[in-house]
């Protein structure tokens, strides 16, 4: 009897235990069906707009009281690719991140979320999937964050002073626009070669962008039958880069993004090369800036008046978050709700990449680039087709050509190596 007394005793304090332990856990998801408040973190690189990505998501979080985001940017100058894999490596995943799409797609595909289903994506512009589409099971997996461009911007004005009274769209009419800048003691370019994304990616996609069929001659890179190194548009190449260094900015190897930016902004040279995200920075310079878009023409070609339009990035979401749901709620509200279709078009002066949400407040450079892509005068972005790490190693090479260090035949054979050597 004592035996069957402490037995029952036993079980009785097993079940206990276990009804305890029930309890707790049931106890903790109640909490978060029942408001219990998350953080989100969010981890992106557009410098830009950090700032006015804040002021977001304090009335994102005003309208949802049971989420926080911790936004984290790194970008400009910053690698943002490789304090991405460091934040993975360490343990520290974001729940929201940024992915170019493409080579980055196949790079971090089983990181991320399937958003084909979600009540944004039927949306999104065809040119907005494209980049975050896999080709394999045909899912979406990325929501584009804009659609951007960039050329040579120029200061009308200065223009107007230096006697140029039509706009360059030919590397003869850039030369002698140059020439003509130069005159009147106006420097022509602000040339940012201390970045490797403004020469190694953006400048460089010129003479991938420009081939007959850009996705084939890369394609062909890939598996040999193309070749950089006689490729007639990466031979013109060479006329832009001589007449950058030429009319620029004293040590362009030493100018970063926010000294190339300023110097435009300040009207210390006429021309920049960078896109339609740097125009906050320039008007908050300027507010009376006149400006527009050239093309980075290399021949005198009558089809090189043309810009690169794209879809710079995509946010993402991490399929392991542990809270997965609030950071779709999340991305849906961005360009769902009034309050984030403003931020979008207003604040962040973006052109949307959504057939539900009208462009408004968009500057010169904005008006322009969508004047551009209504006319169809567009080339792509390809750098995301690129093997992984090309961009940088390309970038490297161009400063060694820009200072004199190599001739124009090793750039090409270096370009050559560091693709086969990393596709």
């Amino acid at each position: 009897m004592k035996r069957f007394f402490m037995l029952l005793l036993s079980l009785t304090l097993v079940a206990g235990i276990f009804a305890g332990c029930s309890s707790n856990n049931s106890s903790g998801d109640d909490k978060e069906k029942n408001g219990d408040q998350v953080t989100l973190n969010f981890f992106q690189f557009k410098v830009e707009i950090a700032d006015q990505l804040a002021e977001m998501i304090k009335e994102f979080e005003a309208e949802h009281p049971n989420i926080k985001i911790k936004l984290e940017t790194v970008g400009g100058g910053a690698d943002y690719g490789a304090a991405l894999k460091a934040k993975f490596a360490s343990g520290e995943e974001p729940d929201i991140f940024n992915n170019g799409g493409f080579k980055e797609l196949e790079l971090w595909k089983e990181k991320l979320a399937d958003l084909s289903e979600e009540p944004w994506a039927e949306h999104v512009l065809p040119i907005g999937k494209v980049p975050m589409t896999d080709p394999e099971d045909g899912k979406l997996y990325g929501m584009p964050v804009n659609l951007e461009g960039y050329g040579f911007i120029y200061n009308k004005d200065l223009f107007e002073e230096a006697g140029i009274t039509e706009p360059p769209t030919t590397i003869s009419e850039l030369k002698d626009a140059s020439e003509k800048l130069k005159a009147k003691g106006i420097t022509p370019f602000s040339a940012g070669y201390g970045e490797w994304w403004v020469i190694g990616q953006h400048l460089l996609n010129i003479p991938f962008a420009q081939q007959d069929d850009p996705e084939a001659f890369i394609a062909g890179l890939y598996d040999g039958s193309e070749k950089i190194v006689s490729n007639e548009e990466f031979k013109n190449f060479k006329e832009i880069l001589d007449t950058e260094i030429k009319f620029g900015n004293s040590n362009p190897l030493t100018t970063d993004y926010n000294t190339q930016v300023t110097q435009f902004a300040s009207g210390q040279t006429a021309m920049l090369q960078q896109g339609n995200w740097t125009e906050n920075m320039i008007y908050e310079v300027n507010p009376d800036m006149n400006m527009g878009f050239l093309p980075i023409s290399m021949s005198d070609d009558a089809d090189a008046n043309r810009l690169p339009v794209g879809v710079p990035n995509n946010w993402v979401l991490n399929k392991n978050s542990k809270h997965l749901e609030e950071a779709k709620t999340f991305l849906n509200w961005m360009v769902s709700s009034e309050t984030g279709k403003k931020y979008i078009t207003k604040e962040f002066a973006f052109i949307p990449a959504f057939d539900n949400i009208e462009p408004a407040g968009l500057g010169d450079l904005g008006q322009n680039i969508l004047e551009y892509s209504k006319n169809e005068q567009t080339i792509p972005w390809t750098w995301f087709m690129w093997p992984d790490g090309a961009n940088k190693e390309f970038a490297a090479s161009i400063q060694e050509y820009a200072a004199g260090k190599i001739d124009y035949d090793t750039l090409l054979e270096r370009f050559q190596s560091s693709w086969d050597n990393l596709k």
